[in-house]
């Protein structure tokens, strides 16, 4: 069993410059990417859940804590990305650094944060999708909107948004980029129109009770709200279809990070500013304080453009997910067949195909709450990982080229670390020292992985053996 064999630097780097992949992608690309990757059901959803279950207005602090961390691993996201351009992102990163099994592990870690993403978006689209029929007189009918979990019988819109999404990436980048930059105007105009009719109805006493459960569960909402941020990892896959892909990632990773927190903190004051916090645990909660304020329209505009902003994530998870399996498949960890490019668009539709229908039959059958926890477990493992490995870079392959250096890299990397682990931790224990369900379920996740991974190679051992002894 090779569980430590590592791949080099330069073969990293001569298959992502003869992938195939089509590199039509610039710096304004990748940032309207991130945007679409990023802004999404964290804004337009679980501020609302969060404000209300746990952080009250201090919601806005969670943001920023996890906005500067996700700043942190940016920095050193960006510095891996730039030396070693390739759309395995973290996983070839840790394959380079770790080997094959790591490599295998942090893979199924990145399923967890981007299918398990794209799913739960699909259920909070579907709910403003259901919102939007509501207030137009024509409610949708609820078993055909609501998982059996929730007494329905399939959550079909959800589905159907992921299919549609799926069809456009199997189309090709240049199909879905201009799709994806339309969505992404559409919905920044939302979060505009958001603040600018709510700002007048800013009410000071809706802040009186600013932290109403404490710090701790500040922190343990800066937890859930990474899932807000796990889009700008995506951008490290596009790396064989950049056009430069050394500058235009540093813009897109960093530029893309900074501009959505900015959004976020200034969204998540307004919002606990018009309503009482308590009041916006909803599918829907700007869309509802607009509504509590009187105007229906900008409530109705917003959740146009939520609609708009989760269709967007939906895309972008995709993309990132079967980018990365596409070379986890090149790599020979997963069969050939989907490493195939589609000779017409250059796209890797078989890895499009599994996860569409994966994250599809997901969104349609699960409740969004607990797959979205999950998805920022998952992304704070991505980020984990991705400090430790700048650090070894830097001490055992200093000589080699960085077109983007990490500041003070061994003072951001470690605070990236110990904030990741912590925030990872808030989510696997209770602050009564229990178990949660997303700890187990996340540690249950680990183990079959690894005894999937025990097997595959124990299969391709026995197998080499036997073509050896027939030769």
């Amino acid at each position: 069993m090779k569980f430590f064999k590592k791949k080099s630097f330069e073969s990293v780097k001569d298959a992502g410059g003869t992938s195939g992949l089509d590199r039509t992608l610039d710096s304004l690309d990748l940032i309207l990417l991130g945007l679409g990757g990023i802004v999404g059901t964290g804004v337009f959803a679980l501020t609302g859940m969060v404000a209300a279950q746990y952080a009250g207005p201090a919601v806005t602090i969670s943001y920023i804590i996890a906005g500067v961390t996700c700043i942190f691993v940016a920095l050193v996201y960006t510095e891996l990305a730039t030396m070693l351009p390739t759309s395995g992102s973290v996983y070839t990163y840790s394959y380079v650094a770790f080997g094959e099994m790591v490599a295998w592990l942090v893979g199924s870690a990145l399923i967890i944060e981007l299918c398990f993403s794209a799913s739960a978006v699909a259920g909070s689209w579907s709910a403003y999708v259901q919102g939007i029929f509501e207030s137009a007189g024509a409610p949708l009918p609820k078993m055909l909107t609501n998982s059996p979990f929730e007494g329905g019988i399939v959550n079909l819109p959800a589905f159907l948004i992921v299919v549609f999404v799926g069809c456009m990436l199997y189309r090709g980048t240049k199909e879905s980029k201009k799709l994806n930059n339309i969505l992404v105007f559409i919905k920044m105009a939302a979060i505009f129109i958001f603040i600018f009719f709510a700002a007048p109805h800013f009410d000071a006493a809706n802040w009186e009770n600013f932290m109403p459960n404490g710090f701790d569960d500040v922190l343990y909402g800066s937890s859930i709200l990474f899932f807000a941020f796990t889009g700008f990892g995506t951008l490290a896959s596009a790396a064989e279809e950049c056009k430069d892909p050394k500058r235009n990632l540093t813009i897109g990773i960093i530029g893309s990070l900074v501009l959505a927190t900015i959004v976020y903190v200034v969204v998540a004051a307004v919002l606990t500013g018009i309503v009482p916090f308590g009041d916006l645990d909803n599918a829907q909660p700007l869309a509802y304080a607009l509504k509590q304020t009187g105007n229906g329209i900008g409530s109705t505009l917003v959740a146009t453009g939520a609609v708009a902003g989760m269709t967007t994530v939906i895309m972008m998870n995709i993309y990132g997910q079967s980018r990365i399996f596409y070379v986890i498949a090149r790599d020979g960890l997963l069969p050939k067949s989907l490493a195939k490019l589609h000779h017409k668009y250059d796209s890797p539709y078989m890895t499009i195909l599994v996860f569409t229908t994966l994250i599809a039959v997901m969104g349609a059958l699960i409740p969004y709450g607990i797959l979205a926890q999950l998805s920022s477990m998952g992304a704070l493992v991505d980020y984990m990982v991705v400090a430790v490995v700048v650090m070894m870079f830097r001490i055992q392959k200093p000589d080699v080229e960085r077109p983007f250096k990490c500041p003070i890299v061994f003072v951001i990397a470690p605070l990236a670390l110990m904030a990741s682990f912590y925030l990872l931790f808030k989510q696997i224990i209770s602050k009564h020292g229990e178990m949660l369900l997303t700890g187990k379920i996340f540690i249950y996740w680990f183990i079959i992985m690894f005894v999937l991974y025990v097997m595959k190679s124990s299969l391709f051992s026995a197998k080499e053996q036997i073509d050896n002894a027939a030769d």
